[in-house]
């Protein structure tokens, strides 16, 4: 009985540990063979344990030592075991059918069907050289031709970034997304490199010989993380609908954003400082000169982005490198076009001065040296890179300026921001009644104490999945100004200037809550881009059908730059006399930007 009982105990303990092992290395992604190695390893000590009781041999020492080495032989299996770095192919889960041949300008290529056989989807198109070696900090050059036929079924690597471990990445996914599931096709690293400029394209497997309308779309991620294949803003569902759309890698942080007055002198146009926004420029380039090979209409294309995608959308808007390459634009919570703003821009006297820094932080003299560094180890730099600046040649002015004059480019504009833009960015800090008016300044200097008397500190309360215990009693209402300041604010000048154009403008307020990112920044994407699909089981029968709108309006937008279209919630544009936006929830309907009020005061801060 005793030896029963010691046997059972034993079996008991193995199992606990084994299951919170097996746990563990399926967060961190480590490959099926890990899973063999360790069930081989539970059978072994088993057995072992087995052994020795049969022959009465077991005790303290044996027992130690049979734990000892199953712990060991875990840890080995762990790293043995670990993920390999790939590139994602379309086909995860499914047997790509390959389409037809495609000629671009540098010869031809295949791509894959989705699933279902209704799109096309050709990724990883080369739009530029791989920027790397002498071509880091250089403008992007042209791709070369291929030879042959070039099989476009994978995507490309995102852009050179800090990648959290696949355990950090897992996790932000179950407790940021709640989206986890157990597969045996993403058991590896995603690729991140220097040689990034690629390009995809999403089309209708059926078309009627009529060119489509094209969105172009970038993505964000503050200028410093990001990738152009994240599910959240995949191509399948709106090309179902019609459209033609694509999606990017450009360079960032350091190697897209860094600034050096040797890298200006040594540049034919003078440039330093946005290579990723000049990145951006040559993928929207290689688009108009080819997308017609897809079915795209070369004269109607909308350039669209969320976040620092966004405010990309805004700088092409003012550059005066894409007259002519599109028509419309689509901004998603940000832009740059207040006289200070407040995300993704800076001076170029602060960005050569961080380019200086960055030298000394590597122990260089001179750009050879620093593009001597190893991406792996300059990626890691401790300055950040997350802005665009005024280079005299991507950007050449303040961009309020260039809408002052009407030389911005958008024929017509659909934008907004979400309900609780601001909360995800402020999870470190601790708000009191004492500092609440201290913490503002960064977003209203002088006048912050006025803001703080308009929104007190105790009179927002935040749902608080984002928002940590010890956020403090003045919480929610930093949450609250640093939401409009940081994210809305600018809507309300972009819509304001274009409107003054008398160009069409269409604002939207997205409040519409889940079980996922919910109404915070980044929420709207996979209602707007038809990706609900990627998480299904935080979304609700009517969180489909407002996707099925929104991607409606989207789509429409596209089409004409008239979102409105029949069996939809009339959308009314912001006109002079009209100031209002759209609300997406359950209930569509049109009603008062909320941060009315507190633009006041920013316009105060920002017109001093």
């Amino acid at each position: 009985m005793k030896k029963k009982s010691k046997t059972a105990g034993f079996v008991i303990a193995l199992v606990v540990v084994s299951l919170l092992y097996l746990l563990f290395i399926e967060l961190s992604k480590n490959t099926v063979f890990g899973w063999i190695l360790t069930a081989c390893v539970i059978a072994g000590a088993v057995l072992v344990r087995h052994y020795f009781l049969a022959r009465d041999k077991w005790g303290r020492g044996k027992c130690a030592l049979l734990w000892l080495a199953f712990l060991a032989s875990l840890t080995l299996i762990y790293f043995i075991s670990v993920p390999p770095v790939r590139r994602v192919r379309v086909a995860e889960g499914y047997r790509a059918v390959k389409t037809g041949k495609v000629t671009v300008s540098e010869g031809d290529i295949t791509g894959v069907y989705s699933k279902d056989g209704k799109v096309e989807i050709y990724a990883g198109i080369p739009y530029a050289k791989p920027p790397v070696g002498e071509l880091r900090w250089k403008e992007p050059q042209a791709p070369d031709k291929y030879d042959g036929v070039r099989v476009c079924d994978t995507y490309g690597p995102m852009a050179m970034q800090v990648v959290q471990s696949p355990l950090i990445e897992t996790l932000y996914d179950l407790f940021g997304y709640r989206r986890f599931k157990i597969s045996p096709f993403d058991n590896y690293r995603k690729e991140a490199s220097e040689d990034c400029l690629y390009l995809n394209v999403f089309t209708p497997a059926e078309r009627s010989g009529e060119s489509l309308p094209v969105i172009f779309f970038i993505h964000g991620g503050s200028l410093t993380t990001g990738k152009s294949y994240h599910t959240e803003y995949r191509g399948e569902s709106l090309a179902k609908k019609g459209v033609v759309f694509v999606n990017f890698a450009y360079r960032l942080g350091v190697f897209g954003y860094y600034a050096n007055s040797e890298l200006a002198a040594e540049s034919e146009n003078g440039t330093t400082g946005d290579y990723g926004l000049l990145d951006q420029i040559a993928a929207l380039r290689w688009v108009h000169e080819n997308i017609a090979a897809f079915g795209g209409d070369p004269d109607n294309i909308t350039i669209a982005g969320e976040s620092a995608g966004s405010s990309s959308v805004n700088a092409l808007c003012v550059s005066p490198l894409t007259e002519g390459l599109f028509v419309r634009a689509i901004g998603e919570s940000s832009s740059i076009v207040a006289k200070k703003p407040y995300h993704t821009f800076r001076t170029a006297s602060s960005a050569l001065d961080t380019g200086k820094k960055i030298m000394k932080e590597f122990g260089v003299e001179d750009i050879a040296g620093l593009r001597g560094v190893p991406a792996e180890k300059l990626v890691k730099t401790k300055y950040a890179n997350s802005a665009m600046m005024i280079d005299g040649y991507a950007i050449t002015e303040q961009p309020y300026l260039t809408y002052k004059k009407g030389n911005n480019h958008e024929t017509a504009l659909l934008n907004g921001f979400n309900a609780k833009e601001g909360d995800a960015f402020l999870l470190n800090y601790n708000a009191t009644e004492e500092n609440y008016i201290s913490l503002l300044k960064p977003i209203a200097g002088r006048f912050a104490g006025e803001l703080a008397a308009l929104v007190p500190a105790g009179s927002i309360t935040r749902d608080q999945k984002f928002i940590i215990d010890a956020g403090g009693p003045a919480k929610g209402a930093l949450c609250e100004a640093y939401s409009a300041a940081w994210f809305t604010y600018s809507h309300y000048l972009w819509s304001n200037y274009v409107a003054g154009q008398d160009k069409p403008v269409y604002e939207y307020y997205f409040t519409k809550s889940n079980k996922s990112l919910s109404n915070f920044h980044a929420g709207e994407m996979p209602y707007a881009y038809g990706n609900l699909w990627s998480n299904p089981s935080v979304y609700t029968k009517e969180d489909y059908e407002l996707s099925e709108i929104m991607q409606s309006y989207w789509v429409n937008f596209a089409k004409t730059g008239d979102p409105n279209g029949e069996g939809l919630p009339r959308w009314e544009p912001v006109t002079g006399e009209n100031k209002q936006v759209i609300e997406f929830n359950t209930e569509i309907k049109m009603r008062e930007d909320p941060y009315r009020k507190i633009y006041e005061i920013l316009d105060k801060y920002q017109n001093e």
